[in-house]
């Protein structure tokens, strides 16, 4: 798992701090305590009301494939058709739901504290430095085009199997975003990765062997896990992540891979992109 340092936390004198970044991290956390998998008692304190309101609330805010493909909600017939996923909580319509809408709320939406604060380290530990080159506003439409575009691209994929019937929540399309914008923008940072040699190792590499591996993984798992993680998306929103930042570059008008290093080690601590 990578750890490099942000530069705002390497520099704070001279770099601002990463208000979207740490807004979208608190927002998410916000939601999911207020949701039936947090701390909300309007959901009941049984564990198996919890539970059977945890589906409903990921059905109701969660990008459902078939849903995006044909920009509206599954109907109660077509829903009485499947198993649901929890014993004894039948899955219900929700007819006033707005799939195209759904592609973004659903990045907001974890089905657990480790999804959560996994997608959250990720966010914080990569999305401070590009940021901080791309500009909070533009660093926020970037976050939520690209959430957006990897639910899509999934359920175009997912075309009209079981996958596409299953809601898809987490912010991890977006944040895999991140990584390939990380990965444009500073290709030879220094990152801090635990190695995993009996126990874990803290070792440094270059952003492009630990990122690139991390590319690896979610593409090799596309082929080979089962379902319950949408690792089609990660890939989707990290090489559009990627692409997006390599254009923009292109179009700014500096060469790739020529971004400074600083002299301390660690992250680069950039301008913002023209």
């Amino acid at each position: 798992m990578p750890f490099p340092r942000p530069a705002w936390a390497q520099h704070p004198a001279g770099s601002p701090v990463p208000v979207v970044t740490c807004l979208l991290i608190a927002l998410n956390c916000l939601v999911f305590l207020a949701g039936p998998s947090g701390v909300n008692p309007r959901y009941g304190t049984g564990a198996a009301a919890r539970t059977c309101a945890a589906q409903h609330y990921q059905q109701r805010w969660g990008a459902i494939p078939a849903e995006l493909l044909s920009n509206r909600p599954l109907t109660q017939d077509r829903l009485a058709t499947l198993t649901a996923p929890v014993s004894g909580c039948p899955l219900l319509a929700t007819p006033h739901k707005i799939p195209a809408l759904s592609a973004l709320s659903s990045l907001f939406v974890h089905g657990g504290w480790l999804h959560l604060l996994g997608n959250m380290l990720f966010l914080y530990v990569f999305g401070a430095d590009v940021e901080e080159r791309l500009g909070r506003t533009r660093f926020l439409l970037f976050y939520l085009a690209i959430g957006a575009l990897a639910a899509y691209g999934y359920a175009a994929a997912c075309g009209h199997g079981t996958e596409s019937l299953r809601p898809l929540v987490g912010a991890s399309g977006a944040i895999a975003g991140v990584l390939g914008g990380y990965l444009r923008l500073y290709p030879r940072a220094r990152v801090t990765a635990l190695v995993p040699l009996l126990f874990f190792l803290p070792l440094r590499f270059p952003a492009w062997l630990v990122l690139g591996l991390w590319f690896a993984v979610q593409w090799w798992s596309v082929h080979q896990a089962g379902p319950g993680v949408a690792y089609l998306a990660h890939v989707i929103g990290f090489s559009a992540g990627f692409l997006a930042l390599w254009v923009a570059g292109r179009r700014a008008g500096y060469p790739d891979h020529t971004l400074p290093q600083p002299s301390s080690g660690g992250t680069p601590s950039p301008g913002a992109l023209p």
